[in-house]
């Protein structure tokens, strides 16, 4: 009976060449770690497309700020072209293909509201929208990072309210100058798998804006395939993950892919608050969004939910 239990086994009814011979062993570095990731089992490859990008990158932008800060002091638009040159060619060094619909408002002061998921978002922006950013205050204290901002013209914002007033002003000012503004009124990044409610207050300063003009942002293709939901945290930055991993890790992959969809922009005066306007600006990115996750075709959506035509 024994000999017979022993020939029925799961085991010994395997043919002999798929018999497990040793007992598999596992890795017991951390992949979700930094170093982890660099020193793991993984394809030579990713490293080394990883180390190519940083440094042409780095490169680039040691050439691009002195650029830059000259042609601020020159009359004339070449800073704002130079800007958007600038962000496109970080795109394409990092490997990221920018996929725009819809077109951008050209009347000026116009105030832009995007959803949030990365600092990627500001590349991906910066390379399509001719429009200055707000970021946090906090951006004032990042090496590299702030220098860029600064030569961007980015204006910075604080999150506590006794500072919030004279913050808004300025903020109203350049729009009154004719400045576009890119606004993220989440006030925090995602997950990537939803879009935030938007907060009213941000919106507070459309009352001198011309049109407000919602944008979708969704990353929507990894190795040159549709992301799915496991594919989103690699785009989102978010929580406590540090910027130098973050970016090795997306460094590594290839054939990456952002879509950017430009709706119909909104007249402030159509509508009866700021409330109002902040949710029909909300309803608009988070339907486009939920679309682009789902790989399907993106178009430029009205207020109504309606889709807006595109001139060829």
């Amino acid at each position: 009976m024994e000999a017979t239990a022993r020939l029925t086994t799961p085991e010994a009814l395997r043919p002999p060449r798929l018999r497990r011979r040793r007992v598999i062993s596992f890795s017991s570095s951390d992949p979700e770690s930094l170093w982890g990731d660099v020193l793991g089992f993984r394809p030579l490859g990713g490293r080394i497309r990883a180390v190519r990008r940083i440094a042409t990158i780095i490169l680039w932008t040691a050439i691009a700020i002195p650029i830059q800060a000259a042609l601020m002091v020159l009359p004339g638009r070449g800073d704002v072209l130079f800007r958007r040159f600038y962000f496109r060619a970080s795109a394409w060094l990092m490997g990221l293909r920018i996929q725009l619909v819809g077109q951008q408002d050209r009347g000026g002061s116009v105030l832009i509201v995007s959803n949030h998921s990365s600092w990627l978002d500001i590349v991906v922006l910066g390379a399509t929208l001719e429009a200055v950013f707000v970021a946090k205050r906090e951006v004032r204290e990042w090496p590299v990072v702030r220098t860029i901002a600064h030569l961007g013209r980015t204006i910075f914002v604080s999150r506590t309210r006794t500072q919030t007033k004279g913050e808004a002003g300025a903020i109203r000012d350049r729009l009154a100058a004719g400045d576009n503004i890119i606004l993220f009124p989440e006030g925090t990044t995602s997950d990537g798998t939803r879009v935030l409610p938007f907060r009213s207050a941000f919106l507070s300063v459309a009352d001198h804006a011309r049109v407000v003009q919602p944008v979708s942002i969704v990353f929507d293709r990894l190795g040159g395939l549709p992301a799915c939901r496991r594919d989103r945290p690699l785009f989102a930055w978010y929580g406590d993950m540090d910027l130098g991993s973050h970016f090795w890790r997306l460094a590594r992959r290839s054939k990456t892919r952002a879509t950017v969809v430009l709706h119909a922009p909104l007249d402030p005066k159509d509508w009866p608050d700021r409330k109002a306007l902040t949710a029909a600006c909300s309803e608009v990115v988070s339907e486009s969004c939920a679309t682009l996750r789902q790989n399907r075709p993106p178009m430029p959506l009205s207020p109504s939910g309606h889709i807006v035509a595109v001139d060829a």
